[in-house]
């Protein structure tokens, strides 16, 4: 079975929302990076999985069910160029 690399998630999130969404997310064991940005997103979080299946779990059912997450763009991580 093929692991999944790192994937990198933006977040928009309702106003007034951004510290609570980020608090949930630097809480999470697969969370091995949460930053606040200024722009178009709120969060740049950087996550680990095993695999494919367990990444699609964490997004559809653990990420965008957390209160106050209006939108979630997510980039695969890819090795070398």
């Amino acid at each position: 079975m093929l692991s999944v690399p790192d994937a990198f998630v933006l977040f928009k999130t309702e106003p007034s929302h951004e510290q609570a969404v980020y608090m949930a997310l630097a809480d999470h064991p697969d969370v091995a990076e949460v930053h606040a940005l200024y722009g178009e997103f709120d969060l740049l979080v950087r996550i680990t999985s095993t695999d494919s299946k367990a990444l699609s779990d964490l997004l559809m059912n653990t990420f965008r069910q957390i209160e106050g997450v209006r939108e979630t763009r997510t980039m695969i991580a890819v090795e070398g160029a």
